[in-house]
């Protein structure tokens, strides 16, 4: 049994930390009071329903926000703080695991670290030259939100980017964590697993904004996407997965990725990359056009989440629709199950779903759900297969 330190809370640490606490004494480091109270209650921060059951369970879990007590004795480091995309300077905003490594370089920590955080090409061999003593390790992840812990238990690749004996040690470490048999395991150096994890979300993002592309041409030329998407994806080397349409991609991990994997891309020709990022402006664009052309007065946007069993609306694509119809002077509502306040962004927040309905004279739902089937003529959408 190990003590397996996990920084940071979210998705990408609560579920690993939930993955290892079933045969490792685990504790989660936050600097959210709030988040760590949560946890000390046994509940959850973040909707992952998984999670919430393991975590009623657990004995070998525990959180903290004392440095001295998360780093004390550790084996291993997991480092999940957030890298949000700094636009100003086109780059990954690396300051928080800069900070966990000084932390770590102090107290001259001999655990090994495993980068979790999505972070530039380039990163981790900069870290091991700033602080050569620490032992630095990225191996990247590939969850969804709200299926978390799933993807952790279930992975379809575990790569790490190290091929040397420690880097055998985390891959057999995960392994032996998860339930799925016959995990892949791919040890490779680090900057191609930087590379793997940018290029695999860039890769879900074109997917997104080519099946988005040819819903736009359907709806202008008043063919039916559906009937052209299902025929398409029986192709098996399309497939039909990941091919409903929507408002653009979204979230905390396409946006930012596919821009950071555009900024390493500086002198080295392309078009795609920067395609793939200009097609989800010009589909935003598309979406809020055929609202407008409805002529609404009062538009109501139903969830800001854009999937099932989230409550993350970071970077969500309906933000940029709403952006685009406030521009031209349309009233905004919002009805969000997740949201206490009482406006976003200075729209209102409407908390009874009834009365929602009864004041939009349109509703905009990313994803058709059953609360919204008395009112299917007021609802603009482009889902054709009521999936994610």
């Amino acid at each position: 049994m190990f003590k397996i330190t996990v920084v940071g809370t979210g998705y990408v640490g609560l579920s690993n930390a939930m993955l290892f606490s079933q045969k490792h004494q685990v504790i989660a480091l936050d600097i959210d009071a709030s988040r760590v109270n949560l946890l000390h209650k046994k509940k959850s921060p973040i909707q992952d329903e998984l999670i919430e059951q393991y975590l009623v369970n657990q004995t070998n879990f525990s959180a903290t926000l004392e440095q001295d007590l998360a780093y004390g004795d550790a084996d291993y480091i997991i480092v999940a703080t957030p890298t949000n995309y700094d636009e100003t300077t086109n780059y990954f905003d690396t300051s928080s695991i800069e900070q966990v490594l000084s932390d770590l370089n102090k107290i001259k920590s001999t655990a090994i670290i495993i980068i979790k955080s999505t972070i530039p090409v380039g990163f981790t061999e900069k870290m091991q030259d700033q602080f050569p003593a620490l032992k630095i390790v990225f191996s990247p992840e590939f969850l969804r939100e709200g299926k978390a812990l799933f993807d952790n238990l279930y992975p379809s690749r575990i790569v790490v980017g190290d091929k040397s004996e420690i880097g055998n040690k985390i891959g057999n470490l995960f392994k032996n964590a998860c339930l799925k048999e016959d995990v892949d395991v791919l040890l490779m150096d680090a900057t191609e697993a930087e590379a793997v994890k940018l290029f695999s979300n860039t890769y879900l993002a074109m997917r997104v904004a080519y099946f988005n592309e040819l819903d736009s041409y359907c709806a202008i030329r008043g063919l039916n996407a559906k009937d052209i998407i299902q025929a398409v994806g029986l192709d098996p080397r399309i497939g039909t997965h990941y091919n409903n349409p929507s408002f653009g991609y979204g979230g905390y991990c396409l946006p930012k990725d596919t821009k950071q994997l555009l900024a390493n891309y500086q002198d080295i020709p392309q078009n795609l990359i920067s395609a793939i990022i200009q097609s989800n402006t010009t589909r935003k664009d598309f979406v809020a056009e055929q609202i407008l052309a409805k002529q609404p007065k009062t538009v109501g946007i139903y969830r800001l989440v854009m999937k099932a069993g989230s409550d993350n609306f970071r970077q969500s694509a309906i933000q940029g629709v709403m952006k685009r119809l406030k521009a031209k002077g349309i009233e905004i509502v919002i009805y969000e199950p997740v949201l206490n306040e009482e406006t976003f962004f200075n729209s209102s927040v409407i908390h009874d779903l009834e009365k929602f309905k009864e004041v939009s004279d349109v509703i905009v739902a990313n994803r058709i759900v059953a609360d919204l089937n008395d009112v299917l003529d007021k609802v603009f959408t482009r889902d054709l297969f009521g999936s994610d």
